[in-house]
């Protein structure tokens, strides 16, 4: 099983990115689908999550601003992120699991990218 993030960086307040995860090693469509955050030092962040129905969970720190989306037949899963804040700065982590809502539902993980929001 593998999870591989890709499209951290150092963006401005304000900007956006978009985060990809790509999946192999087990039936991605079948899975929910997540993202979370860390910061160095601090606690795992739930940030979002996408059923295999392609319903979606948001944590309140980002509803209105970020927007997790789906690609089954790319086995990728998206977190589009607007309106970035220095709060958001973190490592942003993707994983599998049966439930969209919470980190401790999730069976894999990846091993995060880099989301740097300054001037």
């Amino acid at each position: 099983v593998q999870l591989v993030e890709s499209g951290g960086g150092l963006v401005q307040p304000g900007g956006s990115l978009r985060l990809s995860c790509t999946a192999s090693g087990f039936t991605f469509s079948t899975y929910a689908m997540g993202w979370a955050r860390q910061v160095p030092g601090k606690g795992l962040e739930w940030v979002s999550g996408i059923y295999d129905d392609g319903s979606t969970y948001y944590a309140d720190s980002v509803k209105g601003r970020f927007t997790v989306s789906r690609d089954n037949a790319k086995n990728t899963v998206y977190l589009q992120m607007n309106s970035l804040k220095p709060e958001d700065t973190a490592v942003y982590y993707c994983a599998a699991g049966f439930t969209a809502r919470c980190s401790l539902g999730m069976d894999y993980w990846g091993k995060g990218t880099l989301v740097t929001v300054s001037s």
